[in-house]
């Protein structure tokens, strides 16, 4: 038998992370102990979506809710830019952490403040990293050009190529790269070459292309996923539901600190 690795793939989702992935975190390291084998993290920081990364906290008083999310470069960052290449103004890390005394415990606070990096995903998966879900975990992300080259080739695929001085993901659509701009409207980008390391899959082909690169044999996935991941695309999968966890849109900061 084939040493078991087992997989969950997640976009960067807060800063804290929201309560589905650190649940996915807690079920591959359920499996692992009863299978053993080694846990990856697919790390799909080349989504593009702002929204993503929304962090909801509750007070630790009074349970009221607070929603934050980074700031952003520039309008043309926070829109189209992947979620690798989002840039972070140097004033919104020190203005966010003097929010957060009254949403986590301290040394949560102190984490964030020491986190050292200009990126959205970077920050995200270095705040993880400080509350310990990484420990024994093998990270594999999307936007990593070696990944990229090592992956199959797909036919439905988001492309980043510059546009206005910035680096935006857009979307191979109707043969030609384009930029939604919501509802049915799209800015048409000029055609320009395309090497594999600029490439990343759409949401329907996302499972096959992870799958050739990472080649697990359990795959944990949330509700959401299992509705529209095609298990066709990879017959040699078992899939597991991840446990169940309640406000699971909310952020996680219950680990002890």
């Amino acid at each position: 038998m084939r040493t078991p690795v087992i997989c969950f793939g997640q976009q960067p989702c807060g800063f804290f992370p929201r309560r589905f992935l650190a649940a996915k975190f807690f079920t591959a390291r359920r499996l692992q102990h009863e299978l053993g084998g080694e846990i990856v993290f697919f790390y799909h920081d080349s989504d593009h979506d702002p929204r993503e990364t929304q962090t909801t906290l509750r007070h630790r008083k009074t349970g009221a809710p607070l929603t934050l999310n980074f700031a952003f470069a520039n309008k043309v960052q926070r829109k189209w830019s992947p979620l690798f290449a989002k840039r972070i103004p140097s004033d919104w890390q020190p203005n966010t952490a003097r929010q957060l005394p009254a949403y986590v415990e301290p040394p949560w606070v102190d984490a964030f403040k020491h986190i050292a990096v200009t990126n959205v995903a970077d920050f995200c998966l270095e705040m993880y990293r400080a509350m310990g879900l990484l420990d024994g975990v093998r990270v594999v992300r999307s936007g990593d050009p070696a990944v990229r080259r090592a992956a199959c080739d797909v036919t439905e695929y988001f492309a980043d190529v510059p546009y206005e001085g910035e680096p935006v993901r857009a979307r191979w659509l109707d043969g030609a790269l384009k930029l939604h701009e919501g509802g049915d409207s799209f800015v048409t980008l000029p055609a320009v070459p395309l090497a594999k390391e600029q490439l990343s899959p759409t949401r329907d082909s996302r499972l096959r292309w992870m799958q050739s690169v990472i080649r697990c044999t359990h795959y944990i996935a949330g509700a959401g996923e299992q509705a529209y991941l095609n298990k066709a695309d990879a017959p040699d999968i078992n899939f597991v539901n991840r446990d169940p966890i309640n406000r699971s849109d909310e952020a996680y900061t219950d680990l002890p600190a």
